[in-house]
């Protein structure tokens, strides 16, 4: 892997946390490392499980919002491009070449919706968004004519996240035919993303939420090709879901992002054997590292990563390979650190394994490649901060 940056002008510290060559002890926290092994074997697991369902795997931008880590999605694991939530990541991806972008949300602003129409001439590929409205394919159509473009379109099923999408069969029909009929759109299939179930513990539980979606996916299909439009893909599927959706009959993408990194949140969900996936299934690889900065309290040591390093909506991070310490709080600049028998030094470095990666990978500027204890290679966070 190439650093895709020249470090000769940036200064660490100031700029950047590391450089590469620099010793994993050296580099500067709190930051965000990847382990850069782990990091490939679990991308080239998915893509091999892609692979050998029969699956595309468009992988999701949203997680880690890196063209660099993205490029390694499809060179190694044979993702065939990305989703995006927002159109400003879309543009990002867009300018870094990427050929197939869907945005798997709705585009209601007047000034998104121009902005979207945009994108295929500045990625040369293909660019599909979801519907749930009819009244949204006109105002697509009228920006894609006006721009000279194509967008596809997904239709979207509420199958049980209760946000986005349509919930009847009926409604999927209507705005797959205004797709059909309108110019410069392409009727291009179905969203269907059951997003309330991927972190529910119980495997037993997250194949019932999904039986019940992938039900209502395929009476949509049958009731499309009822009215002689076929659906040339269904997408969907995650982490915590995956296996349903590719077994299914009726999806044929995945959605697929946090597999990636592992967080400690979808760490601790159960396979079909009663095991935590963090345990056998995938492996960590994305971690904050910090430093010990004060052990004034002879069991407590206060570590530099606090609540500006990382998201805590899905629970406190934990420290990666210990068991004798254990992160109990933070503040905006500090984070605690139980240490009883006070094993723990000044200046010590500690990995933690974040609650939830995507909110924390937007936070940051850089990531950390690190491979057998020397960085390799700084990425940026190309689409930090694009929300709009």
């Amino acid at each position: 892997m190439n650093a895709p940056t020249n470090f000769d002008n940036l200064e660490v510290g100031f700029d950047i946390p590391a450089v590469p060559g620099m010793d994993e002890a050296d580099i500067q926290t709190p930051c965000l490392i990847l382990d850069l092994d782990a990091l490939e074997r679990n991308i080239k697991k998915m893509g091999d499980y892609a692979k050998a369902h029969g699956m595309r795997h468009r992988a999701h931008g949203k997680m880690h919002k890196s063209v660099d880590v993205l490029k390694l999605q499809m060179d190694l694991g044979g993702a065939v491009g990305v989703c995006c939530q927002k159109v400003s990541e879309a543009e990002v991806f867009a300018r870094a070449g990427i050929k197939e972008i869907l945005v798997s949300n709705q585009v209601r602003d007047p000034l998104k919706i121009d902005r979207l129409a945009q994108l295929p001439k500045r990625s040369g590929g293909e660019v599909i968004v979801c519907v749930d409205d009819v009244d949204n394919i006109a105002d697509l159509s009228q920006a894609a004519q006006k721009h000279g473009t194509e967008l596809g379109i997904f239709v979207e099923i509420d199958c049980g996240a209760g946000r986005c999408g349509v919930t009847t069969t009926e409604a999927v029909v209507e705005i797959a035919k205004a797709a059909r009929d309108a110019k410069n759109l392409t009727y291009r299939g179905i969203q269907a993303y059951q997003g309330a179930m991927q972190h529910m513990d119980s495997f037993e539980d997250r194949k019932a939420k999904l039986d019940k979606a992938i039900a209502q996916v395929k009476d949509a299909v049958d009731a499309l090709k009822a009215e002689g439009i076929e659906t040339d893909l269904v997408s969907g599927g995650g982490t915590g879901s995956y296996y349903f959706e590719s077994n299914s009959g009726v999806y044929n993408e995945l959605q697929c992002g946090s597999y990636a990194f592992m967080d400690a949140d979808y760490g601790r969900i159960l396979d079909k054997d009663g095991n935590r996936i963090d345990a056998g299934e995938w492996e960590n690889a994305f971690f904050i590292l910090t430093s010990v900065m004060s052990h004034a309290k002879p069991d407590k040591a206060i570590v530099d990563a606090g609540l500006k390093a990382q998201s805590v909506d899905s629970g406190l991070p934990f420290i990666y390979g210990r068991d004798d310490v254990e992160y109990i709080k933070c503040s905006d600049e500090h984070g605690v650190v139980a240490d009883p028998k006070g094993v723990l030094k000044i200046n010590e470095k500690l990995k933690l394994v974040p609650g939830h990666c995507d909110p924390t990978a937007n936070i940051h500027d850089w990531y950390v490649g690190v491979r057998g204890g020397k960085v390799e290679t700084l990425w940026p966070v190309s689409a930090r901060g694009k929300a709009y």
